[in-house]
């Protein structure tokens, strides 16, 4: 770890890899076994960085363990810089390898993802694929060479990751990729804009035709554009990626700027539902109201790691519900087992369940609290929930199954529900400050937006790509308001026969209302979810309630001796006796468990006293490995045999009355042998050990005794028992 003065505020890889001090850098280079090459006109650092870039564990992250893998998404989540409390277990190999840099903070630690690695990083479970960041990273080397060179100003030399760097710089900052599309030409603009109102997404056809461009170059896959028009001016400034075989896709953080100039369009359509919407109540009859998705999420995660319990009928049955495969769906018979323990419903649970592994709540690194998601507390695992959601790489209303893990990697094309998603978001927040608004209202909204029809071709095309049933932009409307906002804790829904109906927006069904939540709105509005609120507590001896304030990885290291006694608004942990004992009898040290609690809660008395009691020691036990039990009633026998220096090392020494312990190793001719040699045999259930030596007649032997003979009382004779 570096000191902060020596290390600018850059990522650049270059130029953090100058900074570091003459000894880590050596150690990085000795530890990959880089070689340096004097004769270069490029310096010591500039070598590294190259030959840091061509890692394979940038192209196949499977390389590293999981809980490095987690981290460096984090990581990436975060733009690059993470600030932690303290330096994550899962930092060291990464450090190592010279994959992610620190150094220190104000209160903690900051984490350095370069951006060389940035911009060639695979997507993961929960990423926008349509953000810039993954586009970029997908992109063909043309156009990966033509964006490097716009933003470097000359051309662009291998490796490109490095020359995408000065491109970073401006894509990854929204106020500077803000001020880059205001430098575009009116002609650029009006291309830029005439896309994003057809969905943000059109073919090539479409986009010679917004930009009046009359040469058609045609190859096997269709028209091409020509390399000198708008379409490839934008391209190259990274603002209309290309997507194979021939559609061209503006990513997300571009359309949130081109699409808040025209919003001030649709101002008087807002106005005429708002006047309606405010003309009278709209509250409903019987209404379901929506509850904190955190708890569940996190009472899903700690349920899975609860200790092992034995049933009714003597079978162990282990706490985690599943083994989860990385990068495979929720097995459906999962969901609905969790659904019943925690009295949900299923498309609740599925998607929660979704969500919580997007945020990487099921990684075994979960638990430690120097990095997310470990370091997230309850009232922020709620924001971490919903912006999953909304990047919509885990969860797709616009397919019959949504979760979108359950398909194959080569399978999961994104479809245009991300733009649908934001359209809702923005109605709900317009129209729902604190009312009951009709869901026939929302929906003539959203049917009179002049995206509806670019959104109903790019749902057409998709669905003909993967061979899916054609959905309507307003049918995943139906579901983001019915399931996935309640489910995520921001709508209220209210069911009332009197209310204005929509047959095509409240199909069979009675009429629907809803209502924005608090929680909802200041999710919207990107303002923290209240303030630290009720912190955690027993409710009596046993039960403990967490609050807004607690923090993840201390609870699910509480979760292999507690167990999850409700999950609704609140998450409430059993922590008896009986699973304290679970807890000591698997090894854990009761300070071990007494730190734990307490890092979320003061231990009331009486669960003071229990951990206190079961942490006196009354004695010790030695355990002893043998290989065998010799009887021998004689105590002039034993004593014979403890004695003799022919035999004594045979044995353990102290052994218990009655007999003597075999040491672990020694086999029953050897005992047998070494017996015989000072006069005392070895009968094994009635008979007589013969040895090889016996065998062959080099000493003699007795007759063997009848069957169910006793043992001669004072004779030279022992039992072994096995």
């Amino acid at each position: 770890m570096s000191d902060p003065s020596s290390i600018e505020r850059t990522t650049r890889l270059t130029d953090i890899l100058r900074a570091l001090p003459q000894r880590e850098l050596d150690g990085l280079i000795s530890r990959l076994g880089i070689r340096i090459d004097p004769a270069k006109r490029i310096d010591v650092a500039s070598q590294v960085a190259r030959a840091l870039v061509s890692l394979p564990e940038l192209r196949d992250p499977s390389r590293l363990q999981p809980a490095s893998i987690e981290l460096v998404h984090r990581v990436a989540e975060a733009r690059g810089t993470l600030r932690v409390g303290a330096v994550p277990a899962a930092l060291e190999p990464l450090l190592a390898r010279g994959l992610l840099f620190a150094r220190s903070a104000n209160r903690g630690v900051e984490l350095i993802l370069p951006s060389a690695y940035l911009v060639q990083l695979r997507t993961w479970d929960g990423e926008d694929p349509r953000g810039i960041r993954a586009l970029v990273s997908q992109a063909p080397f043309e156009t990966m060479s033509a964006i490097a060179a716009h933003y470097l100003g000359r051309p662009a030399t291998p490796p490109i990751a490095l020359s995408l760097e000065a491109a970073w710089d401006v894509l990854g900052s929204q106020q500077r990729l803000t001020e880059e599309i205001a430098k575009l030409s009116a002609t650029e603009r009006r291309v830029l804009e005439g896309v994003e109102e057809e969905g943000g997404e059109v073919d090539t056809e479409e986009l010679l035709e917004l930009e009046r461009e009359p040469l058609r170059l045609r190859t096997a896959t269709g028209a091409t554009p020509s390399r000198r028009g708008v379409g490839f001016s934008l391209e190259r400034r990274a603002l209309l990626m290309p997507v194979h075989p021939n559609r061209h896709v503006i990513p997300t953080e571009v359309s949130a700027i081109i699409g808040a100039a025209s919003h001030s369009q649709r101002a008087q359509r807002r106005d005429a539902v708002r006047a309606f919407v405010a003309s009278g109540d709209h509250a409903p009859r019987r209404a379901r109201f929506s509850l904190d998705p955190a708890p569940l999420a996190l009472g899903i995660a700690a349920a899975a790691r609860e200790a092992p319990t034995r049933s009714a009928d003597n079978r162990t049955t282990s706490g985690t519900f599943a083994d989860l495969r990385a990068g495979v769906g929720t097995p459906k018979s999962l969901v609905q087992r969790v659904a019943a323990r925690f009295g949900r419903e299923v498309q609740h649970v599925a998607l929660t369940f979704a969500l919580a592994r997007a945020v990487g709540l099921w990684d075994t690194a979960a638990t430690g609290t120097s990095s997310p998601p470990g370091s997230f507390t309850l009232q922020e695992l709620t924001r971490e929930l919903f912006h999953a959601w909304q990047r919509g790489g885990a969860w797709d209303e616009a397919r019959a199954e949504p979760e979108v893990l359950r398909l194959s990697p080569d399978a999961r094309d994104s479809s245009p529900a991300g733009v649908v998603r934001e359209m809702v978001l923005e109605a709900v927040r317009e129209l729902g400050e604190g009312r009951w608004v009709p869901w026939s209202s929302l929906a003539g909204w959203l049917r009179s937006d002049h995206r509806i029809p670019g959104l109903t071709r790019l749902l057409r095309r998709w669905a003909e790509r993967g061979g899916l049933d054609l959905v309507e932009p307003l049918e995943v409307a139906r579901r983001i308001v019915h399931e996935s906002l309640p489910a995520l804790g921001l709508l209220d829904l209210g069911e009332d026969e009197d209310l204005p109906r929509d047959p095509e927006a409240d199909g069979q069904g009675p009429p629907i209302t809803l209502r924005l939540t608090a929680r909802g709105r200041s999710l919207l509005g990107g303002k923290p979810s209240g303030g630290d609120g009720e912190a955690a507590r027993f409710l009596d001896t046993h039960i403990l309630r967490l609050g807004p304030s607690s923090q993840i990885g201390s609870v699910l290291a509480v979760a292999p001796f507690v167990e999850v006694a409700r999950a609704a608004e609140t998450l409430d942990l059993l922590v008896a006796p009986a699973t304290l004992a679970r807890a000591l009898s698997a090894g854990l040290e009761a300070d071990v468990v007494r730190s734990r609690i307490e890092a979320i809660a003061p231990l009331p008395e009486a669960l003071s006293k229990t951990l206190a009691q079961a942490s006196v020691v009354v004695g010790r036990a030695s355990w002893q490995t043998a290989a065998g039990f010799l009887w021998v009633d004689d105590g002039n026998v034993r004593e014979l045999l403890r004695t003799r220096r022919a035999t004594q090392d045979l044995f353990v020494d102290p052994s218990p009355p009655g007999g003597l312990l075999v040491c672990a190793g020694v086999d029953l001719e050897r005992v047998a042998r070494r017996c015989r040699s000072v006069g005392v045999e070895v009968l094994v259930e009635g008979q007589v050990v013969r040895t090889r030596a016996t065998a062959q007649g080099i000493s003699s032997a007795p007759p063997p005794t009848k069957s169910g003979a006793t043992r001669v009382a004072g004779s030279r004779a022992a039992k072994v028992k096995e």
